[in-house]
């Protein structure tokens, strides 16, 4: 059963966490995957988020994959309870999850039922196709891609994350104005998620942020 806890700032809404987990988070082990954060200019969420998990009590085992070996890949996503995807450029994520095949090892173990948490980049990858991110980053960071856009195909909607929230306003506008009559979009704020429980889709909403 698929269990994803999808947000566009994980900080923002980490006080939904416990819950959705029943309050069973604390002295898990997360596999943290910052990859898409390295090739960016602001990268204050990755250090924000991560003291955010440490806060919750899960142990973060660190995994950027656009340098590991595919076994420690694969022993550190298959060793963790829960695994976190951070946010960045979307398309140099994408590119690096194909080329050392985490891609199919993380939609591997989350049909099996792992837990998944995307922050913004790492929401927007578990669609099926990423090619409506290019108004919100810049597709250039990945060449290798050549323009293969699917992704990891785990949900069936798209994420539009940073939903009214700067500076992504104007891109978020932008794509649901271009492709709301193609696809099923779910724009969130930076203090909403998407939690997936199974077939059961919610949008929550942490009320104690403004």
């Amino acid at each position: 059963m698929r269990k994803l806890f999808l947000t566009s700032y994980f900080t923002g809404v980490a006080k939904l966490f416990p819950e959705f987990t029943q309050n069973s988070c604390s002295g898990k082990k997360v596999v943290f995957i910052p990859t898409a954060s390295i090739v960016e200019k602001v990268t204050f969420y990755v250090e924000a988020d991560k003291k955010t998990l440490e806060k919750l009590g899960l142990i973060i085992d660190e995994l950027e994959i656009s340098k590991a070996s595919q076994d420690e890949i694969k022993s550190k996503i298959s060793e963790a309870d829960y695994i976190f995807v951070e946010g960045g450029n979307t398309f140099f994520l994408l590119q690096e999850m194909k080329r050392t095949g985490a891609d199919k090892l993380i939609k591997e173990h989350v049909e099996k039922g792992k837990l998944y948490i995307g922050a913004s980049a790492g929401s927007m990858i578990v669609s099926k196709d990423i090619e409506y991110v290019k108004y919100m980053d810049v597709d250039t960071a990945a060449p290798k891609l050549n323009n293969d856009f699917s992704a990891l195909c785990i949900v069936d909607f798209y994420i539009v994350p940073h939903y009214k929230n700067f500076p992504f306003k104007k891109a978020a506008e932008k794509i649901i104005n271009l492709y709301s009559d193609k696809l099923d979009l779910r724009p969130i704020s930076n203090n909403q998620a998407i939690i997936v429980d199974g077939n059961e889709i919610e949008i929550v909403t942490n009320k104690s942020k403004k």
